[in-house]
């Protein structure tokens, strides 16, 4: 795994030690959780950071008293590397069964505390100037003119702005998120203003400090200013790597995934990722490089017919359902789970038996998903639906007494929807 700073796009987080601890516990036929874990799936594509809250989530879901041995170790790896140096110690002691942190820590914390008082002085000049209102307003259109300015009347270099970028990185991996956001932010727009080319301050850089606005902002759960900063990551994607398509290819998979923080945690989210997903060059990166997103595009359009019903139903919502069937179908030697089981059995086969049994075990599925556990009841719910209304739609008879129990509300609800809607096939409600 790279060093513990803000992701670079250079240099794809990977995690081969972790994914060897999180492979085991994707195993065990006997648990579809567990059989079913994208976790292993999903740490190549995410920070460091970003991954600490499934690996948490997952020690909530044990159960037990004492966390897991294996999932202490697996945080331990993970973070070891970064500057979170009284956590990791913890962590370390125990990973070895010792009652207090090891004496090294003690050593890295203060080192620690020295280089945090080290950057503090070395960029406080910086950041002063971007909090004087005087130096701001004196600061023009034209970014030569703003960078001679600086530099003759404050003394201003290009390396002071580097360093508000280090120390940025230096606050991240020590967790404080909010100070490395408002650094990262600084840095970003003193570039915006100063510079014309990259002969100051490179492009990967500055696009890194994107990727670690947005962790940041996903990890202090500002889901607003996230969904920001999703855009500018898929600007400077489109425009930056536009000559690179590999490049772009690997990007968006990486976008994808850290788009599902702000996906299922903010509801106006959902329509614009959503709609992001399915564009044409996202769906192809999905089918190309990480089909198992298709669980997450399938729950998302499920579960926004709650959301859709009686504005969009026949429009916009149908599209979307046709769209995810297709592309359900062609993935289907690739990935499948019971989520996306669910959509092939309804719409596919239109086995109805089929579709409530892996309804049953998509709702197991989705309650020990990080994402997608606080989606489980709307997703049950709009998927009964669903079923009642696809069953209603290919039947002209109905004996509401040979349908399952649990469907008897969703299926009147499908016979209103249909009587009162466009659709109106030929059937007899027998009772």
């Amino acid at each position: 795994m790279a060093d513990a700073h803000v992701p670079h796009v250079a240099h794809p987080p990977s995690a081969e030690d972790i994914l060897d601890g999180a492979s085991g516990q994707a195993d065990g036929p006997h648990n579809p959780a567990k059989q079913h874990s994208l976790l292993p799936k999903m740490i190549p594509h995410l920070d460091r950071h970003l991954v600490f809250p499934l690996i948490q989530f997952e020690e909530d879901q044990a159960d037990e008293e004492e966390p897991p041995a294996e999932l202490v170790q697996l945080k331990f790896e993970l973070l070891k590397q970064t500057n979170m140096t009284d956590f990791v110690g913890d962590l370390d002691a125990q990973t070895q069964g010792l009652s207090e942190r090891p004496a090294e820590y003690a050593q890295k914390r203060e080192e620690v505390l020295q280089r945090r008082e080290l950057f503090q002085e070395e960029s406080s000049k910086l950041q002063d100037l971007l909090a004087d209102p005087d130096v701001l307003n004196n600061l023009r259109s034209d970014k030569v003119a703003n960078l001679n300015y600086l530099k003759e009347n404050h003394g201003v270099t290009v390396e002071m702005v580097n360093t508000l970028y280090d120390f940025g990185q230096f606050q991240y991996s020590c967790g404080d998120y909010h100070s490395a956001s408002e650094l990262l932010y600084s840095f970003r727009i003193l570039v915006n203003l100063l510079f014309t080319s990259t002969e100051s301050t490179d492009n990967d850089k500055l696009s890194a400090a994107t990727w670690g606005r947005l962790a940041c902002e996903i990890l202090t759960t500002n889901w607003e200013s996230a969904m920001e900063e999703v855009q500018k990551v898929r600007e400077n994607i489109d425009q930056r790597l536009f000559s690179n398509p590999l490049a772009q290819l690997q990007h968006r998979a990486w976008l994808i995934h850290w788009s599902l923080f702000p996906f299922f945690n903010h509801e106006p989210a959902r329509e614009t990722l959503t709609e992001l997903f399915f564009s044409p060059t996202y769906i192809n990166t999905i089918q190309t490089v990480c089909p198992w997103i298709l669980r997450y595009l399938a729950a998302a359009v499920i579960t926004n017919r709650n959301r859709n019903f009686g504005k969009n139903s026949g429009g916009q919502y149908q599209k979307q359902i046709k769209d995810l069937v297709r592309i359900v179908r062609q993935e289907g030697y690739e990935y499948s789970d019971p989520v996306t089981d669910f959509v092939r059995a309804l719409y596919v086969d239109f086995d109805f038996e089929e579709a409530q049994k892996k309804l049953v075990e998509a709702d197991e599925i989705l309650r020990s998903d990080f994402f997608l556990v606080a989606a489980a009841d709307a997703f049950k719910d709009s998927a009964r639906h669903l079923i009642s209304e696809s069953y209603c739609k290919i039947h002209q008879r109905i004996d509401i007494r040979q349908v399952n129990p649990l469907l008897v509300l969703p299926l009147a609800r499908g016979l209103l929807t249909l009587e009162q809607g466009s659709l109106q096939p030929p059937w007899s409600f027998a009772r």
